[in-house]
């Protein structure tokens, strides 16, 4: 019978093993609890997260970088969904207390690198890393999306912003029992702001997410396939463990050149 237990995923190893490894790099996959059009589950952020932190571990485990997977928080910065029923809502603060609490245990046992993988684009982790950066010196921490670790324009034709043909094809790839037939997707057509500088990005603001779009898409997801989401899982993969082996060999005193 084979050893179905992964060292590098904290959820599924034990004393035995941990007690006797000496972790570099832990990641951490941050999603969100929302809805996804109609055809996919709330939890599809929290899947995308976790599949490409716990592959992209695997790769790199496997070249020799100590990294280990930490359970995955489930909730993200939803302020503009509060009308769409079970939108479960985590404000900034009580991420950066959350936050906090896991880089003083990573900053207590001498693991001096931490990755947060990010599923949800209402989640943005910049200031909280500065603010830790003070307190807690010795723990380098960085987040990244993994949905911009690969270029989405060169595997789908409209990869959209929420529930659209990127995130369905990813989806389907990683549970596609869990997404429904395309056809009872709405097509994820979304309204823009009225007024130029918001319209255009550069300013911005929080969107009401019942005003923008009926169905909680934004981007037509009627082109999504299983084998555009591996293609494109895949790239993410192997860029995001790329970059997790450098930084298991990294001094984190000496990070420039």
């Amino acid at each position: 019978m084979t050893n179905a237990i992964r060292p590098y995923v904290l959820a599924e190893t034990n004393w035995k093993s941990v007690k006797d490894t000496n972790y570099t790099v832990a990641i951490l996959p941050w999603g969100a609890t929302e809805a996804h059009n109609y055809h996919l589950p709330y939890a599809t952020d929290n899947i995308q997260a976790e599949y490409v932190a716990i592959t992209a571990a695997e790769q790199a485990w496997n070249k020799g970088a100590k990294v280990v997977v930490l359970p995955t928080i489930p909730f993200g910065v939803n302020t503009g969904q509060m009308d769409i029923s079970l939108c479960i809502n985590m404000n900034p603060s009580t991420q950066y207390a959350l936050l906090r609490d896991v880089v003083e245990v990573l900053d207590g046992q001498n693991i001096q690198k931490l990755v947060i993988v990010n599923a949800h684009g209402g989640n943005n982790f910049k200031q909280m890393i500065r603010e830790l950066s003070i307190e807690f010196p010795n723990v380098f921490v960085c987040a990244l999306n993994w949905f911009q670790a690969a270029d989405a324009k060169d595997y789908f034709d409209e990869p959209g912003d929420h529930a659209g043909e990127m995130e369905t094809s990813a989806v389907l790839h990683i549970v596609p029992e869990l997404v429904l037939p395309i056809e009872q997707a709405g097509n994820g057509s979304a309204k823009q702001f009225k007024i130029k500088g918001l319209r255009e990005g550069w300013v911005s603001s929080q969107r009401q997410w019942t005003q923008v779009t009926e169905d909680t898409g934004v981007g037509n997801p009627i082109k999504a396939t299983a084998e555009k989401g591996k293609a494109f899982l895949d790239a993410v993969v192997k860029n995001v463990a790329e970059f997790c082996e450098e930084l298991h060999h990294a001094n984190v005193h000496n990070m420039y050149e």
